[in-house]
């Protein structure tokens, strides 16, 4: 264990291990669609979810800066749809007495070797207690792939028609080649838009077009009765803090603007247990521009990340209850009264604008009296030009970082082929026994 490791785990330990109480731990910096893909795979394996998230201290250590502090990582992991409680200063090399303490029988982890600063197995102890399980890594996403592509400007990302590349007519390779890449992006928005369980549908998903106007790829739950829907847009690249924060906000809002109508009260809580279970009072539709929209007003390499990949990050997200790819970067009157659900109640931003525009893009919904305003909040300016910042600030720090991921990966190649010849060795021995 670290020595910038709490020792010992803190609160009340659980009373019993459960079987379906699952342990995640991780770093989850800026919390990428590859960490949601882990955590929503290891959700489907049990009831409960709990969520480690190491130190700033104990990953600078073992694998180098972080970007976002540790304050920042818990809220990404607090905001994701599928975990139950977060735990934060979790031990970087994972613990019996720690999975044990808060009542996890198993870690869950990716296909893929995570290794200590001396390239030793960071789940070496619950492997050999035999509660570990795996599940496949998300491919082609990490938190040093997108610092790569800061430091490099690269651009090659970007998806001109996410439409058309789920249907397998755009994107590179064969039309084979094309077409299986596109199913496959399509079944993990599907698997990104699925409820709390991790197994139901739960977040509606649609595109719009300026010439095709909306279209539905997935049906999730959908409004509920006596639901305000209400609508947010934006880029969400390397969503973040900022992000999180922003769409907490707006749920906060229309919770206390329900709770002054009586939402809250017992009449209407056990009204609406009575027809199944209580829900909240809104429904939030988040629509994602398209990569050239936001290329066009903030030039360079941004977005860092696609619509794809800033889509999944959305769709990870409990506060958000349907997205729309491809939103338009103006809110027109056309745009939000063909809504699929209904005009929006209200229509929310943020205190600032990280996009200059030289008119008001959302006029429309102030002239419709339904424009509604978030007020200041500590991570307002968390964006993804202030996350490059960051890493620009430390340019050297981070080259030296994604030097040092190349080296550890020679070491857990090594680790991982020894893996193999002592289970080879192992298989020989049983053979020979029998």
């Amino acid at each position: 264990m670290s020595a910038t490791d709490p020792v010992n785990p803190p609160g009340e330990p659980a009373p019993e291990l459960l079987e379906g109480r699952l342990w995640v731990d991780g770093c989850f910096d800026f919390f990428h669609h590859g960490h949601a893909g882990a955590v929503v795979q290891a959700r489907q394996l049990g009831d409960e979810l709990y969520v480690g998230v190491h130190s700033d201290e104990a990953i600078l250590e073992n694998k180098g800066p972080t970007v976002m502090n540790l304050k920042e990582r818990v809220m990404a992991t607090d905001a994701c749809r599928w975990v139950t409680k977060s735990i934060p200063y979790a031990p970087y090399v994972t613990q019996l007495d720690w999975i044990t303490h808060y009542g996890c029988k198993y870690v869950v982890h990716g296909d893929d070797i995570t290794s200590d600063s001396s390239g030793e197995d960071c789940y070496r102890f619950v492997k050999a207690a035999d509660r570990f399980k795996v599940v496949k890594r998300t491919p082609s996403i990490s938190t040093t792939d997108l610092v790569g592509r800061m430091l490099l400007c690269q651009r090659g990302h970007f998806i001109k028609s996410l439409q058309k590349m789920l249907e397998g007519v755009d994107g590179p390779g064969t039309e084979e080649e094309r077409k299986k890449e596109g199913q496959a992006m399509k079944e993990r928005i599907r698997l990104y838009a699925t409820d709390e369980t991790a197994k139901k549908p739960g977040v509606d998903v649609w595109f719009w077009s300026e010439n095709d106007g909306f279209d539905k790829l997935f049906n999730g739950i959908g409004p509920r009765i006596g639901q305000r829907v209400v609508y947010v847009d934006g880029g969400f690249d390397l969503f973040s803090s900022g992000h999180i924060e922003f769409l907490k906000m707006v749920v906060e809002t229309e919770e206390d603007l329900a709770r002054k109508d009586g939402w809250y009260s017992e009449q209407n809580v056990n009204e609406r247990k009575g027809k199944g279970e209580d829900y909240g009072p809104v429904f939030v539709v988040a629509g994602v521009h398209d990569d050239n929209v936001i290329n066009k007003w903030k030039g360079v390499n941004y977005p860092i990340m696609n619509i794809y990949e800033r889509g999944l990050c959305v769709l990870q997200c409990k506060y958000v209850n349907a997205v729309i790819f491809g939103a338009p970067f103006e809110p027109t009157k056309g745009y939000l009264t063909k809504f699929p659900w209904s005009t929006p109640d209200a229509v929310y931003h943020g205190p600032t604008s990280f996009m200059p525009s030289t008119k008001d893009v959302y006029a429309a919904p102030k002239e419709m009296g339904i424009y509604r305003e978030i007020g200041h909040h500590e991570f307002e300016t968390v964006n993804a030009g202030t996350i490059v910042q960051r890493i620009m600030k430390s340019r050297d720090v981070y080259e030296a970082r994604q030097r040092a991921k190349g080296m550890k990966a020679d070491l857990e190649a090594a680790h991982k082929e020894r893996e193999l010849l002592e289970e080879e060795q192992r298989q020989k021995e049983s053979r020979l026994q029998k």
